[in-house]
């Protein structure tokens, strides 16, 4: 069973419409919020406004550009969570207002499990099973996919998300938010090895980056005493290093895993998998390790419905809908085989 979906991300900054029909993404239309910048971080309530701002002409463009009208629509979409509970309510009153009118069933997407599903929204697709490190803000899994709806967390991290340890060093440099891309920007013209940070070893597949962010700021704190512009004059070389530092963690454990599971189809996801450092450190380790890489679009990467729709087609397929009592969920977990 396929059919036209209508899908609606609004978990964190991003307001995000989508158009699948029999798995085919005939639109994706993303508005990314600015507001939050001068605040150096996202504003929750300031989201959520911008989310009822934007939802109406998001969603109404997505039809458009998918020459789909409302009528032709089998199902609404859209992402249960987890993320920010004032955010997340305005795409699931949306999509539920949406299918109540039109008759058509509704679908909570798990929003971890659309980032690994990115991976099926353009050729080439990945063959089952593949090994998936999904690094965000929030999150750091490597996941094991058996299929679409079947999915195996064998390693995550244990306190702070990687996305979190870019954005939090950035942020100690002084450099503005989102301080991922920035660092990313600024490594391509320093040192990765300069300077030397922590390595935490944790067992198993499992990760650590809460230590490393106290080593930064211990080590900037002392040679700024010596040094006021230290940061400053060495910033290149700091962010190229921090970088270094973070890929080699997460590879490790990568690494480890693949060889340990005897998986060489490979697959990144999530918003960290837009640094290119990290893409093209995985694609090097790739081509010595004999693994079948892949990596989302840059545009598929970041929070995006097109993921959700992905995730909703497969849902779909399976009959595996929401009441409209339902209700969405901040924390909602990723056990890895969802419902």
């Amino acid at each position: 069973m396929s059919g036209t979906i209508l899908a609606i991300e609004s978990s964190c900054d991003e307001t995000s419409a989508s158009v699948v029909k029999n798995g085919t993404v005939l639109s994706n239309i993303v508005s990314t919020q600015e507001v939050h910048q001068k605040y150096g971080g996202v504003v929750p309530e300031l989201a959520s406004r911008a989310h009822q701002k934007n939802i109406l002409p998001v969603v109404s463009a997505a039809l458009d550009e998918a020459g789909i009208e409302k009528k032709d629509l089998d199902a609404v979409a859209f992402t249960k969570g987890p993320g920010l509970l004032g955010a997340l309510l305005v795409g699931t009153s949306f999509a539920k207002g949406m299918a109540m009118a039109l008759d058509i069933p509704l679908i909570g997407v798990n929003h971890m499990q659309a980032h690994i599903l990115a991976h099926f929204i353009d050729d080439p697709k990945p063959n089952f099973p593949f090994l998936c490190l999904t690094v965000s803000g929030g999150h750091t899994q490597l996941v094991v996919v058996h299929s679409p709806l079947n999915m195996e967390i064998v390693g995550e991290t244990i306190d702070d998300a990687v996305g979190e340890a870019f954005d939090k060093t950035a942020k100690i440099m002084g450099l503005d938010y989102p301080g991922g891309p920035l660092i990313d920007k600024y490594a391509k013209e320093g040192d990765p090895l300069k300077y030397e940070f922590p390595n935490v070893n944790i067992p198993e597949y499992n990760f650590s980056f809460s230590g490393i962010k106290t080593a930064f700021l211990n080590f900037l704190r002392k040679e700024s005493q010596k040094d006021e512009n230290f940061v400053k004059d060495n910033m290149a070389d700091l962010c190229a290093s921090i970088q270094y530092t973070l890929i080699k963690i997460l590879m490790k454990k990568l690494i480890k895993a693949s060889k340990d599971l005897n998986i060489k189809e490979i697959g990144i996801a999530g918003g960290v998998s837009a640094n290119s450092s990290l893409r093209n450190t995985i694609l090097e380790e790739g081509k010595k390790r004999g693994w079948n890489v892949f990596i989302p679009e840059f545009e598929h990467c970041t929070d995006n419905a097109a993921m959700i729709a992905m995730a909703a087609h497969y849902q779909y397929e399976g009959k595996d809908f929401e009441a409209l009592n339902t209700s969405p969920n901040p924390r909602l977990k990723f056990t890895g085989s969802e419902k």
